[in-house]
């Protein structure tokens, strides 16, 4: 007949071997490993280091679901693993989306930062242009300035007419015959080829009825224009104001061409 334990023996807790190997323990379908970093060490009765090992671990167990739910402490509200395959999806689809969203935000920026300097090149540019005109109206004022009020039509008028060499009179220029009275300066034997073919010109002007071909007047012009080359290449021969009264001379004498005699 087997024996019969007591009461006290029934309700007293069975006891494992303190010798035990507390490294591995395995509840249900759990298995924790606690080397190298957890070991139970107690300096009690070999009982009551049982007991409080088999509480600490039974806290673990029960504390690590709720590690898993709230994150652990790892990030807001989640941490870098989930405790379903349906919240992990869920934390990727966030992930996803917040960084979608992120994504809107800075190409938004973007878009406000590029016009904001397009709008910056076309002020820039108008500006430039503004400045530039403004720049050429400071210079036309001032250069308008310096120069005076304009000319009016009258002053042009009269300054014209100074220009215009007086026409010779008869006893320089005989309508009639068209004989020349060359200044006593273009009597130089120098100028004899140029006078006598003015001579022949002009007499033939005269003959005509005061009137020249428009190849006769350019003959006349070649001719004096000539005449007044070689009176400045010897210039210094002569007074200056003899060499004044021959050079206005023939001028007078090319204008002379351009009105028929008489």
């Amino acid at each position: 007949m087997p024996l019969q334990q007591s009461s006290t023996e029934r309700s007293a807790p069975r006891v494992p071997n303190h010798d035990r190997d507390l490294s591995q323990l395995k509840f249900g379908g759990f298995s924790v490993d606690f080397r190298p970093s957890f070991q139970c060490s107690f300096r009690s009765s070999p009982a009551r280091r049982a007991a409080s090992c088999a509480t600490l671990l039974l806290l673990l167990l029960l504390g690590s679901p709720a590690v898993a739910q709230w994150g652990g402490g790892m990030g807001y509200n989640r941490g870098g693993y989930a405790s379903t395959a349906a919240q992990g999806a869920a934390y990727g689809m966030s992930e996803m989306m917040r960084a979608q969203g992120a994504q809107n935000l800075e190409n938004s920026e973007a878009a406000k930062n590029w016009q904001d300097a397009k709008t910056q090149e076309i002020q820039n540019r108008m500006r430039w242009t503004e400045t530039y005109f403004e720049m050429r109206k400071s210079n036309k004022e001032a250069r308008d300035a310096e120069a005076g009020p304009p000319v009016t039509q009258e002053q042009a008028i009269r300054m014209a007419k100074m220009t215009v060499p007086p026409r010779l009179v008869s006893t320089q220029l005989d309508p009639v015959t068209g004989h020349i009275e060359y200044p006593i300066v273009l009597q130089d034997s120098i100028f004899t080829p140029y006078r006598a073919e003015l001579d022949k010109l002009f007499a033939h002007r005269a003959s005509s009825g005061g009137s020249l071909q428009y190849e006769q007047f350019q003959e006349i012009q070649r001719t004096v224009s000539k005449f007044i080359d070689v009176l400045k290449d010897n210039v210094g021969k002569y007074a200056a104001g003899d060499y004044g009264k021959a050079r206005s001379f023939l001028n007078s004498l090319a204008h002379e061409s351009r009105f028929p005699s008489g």
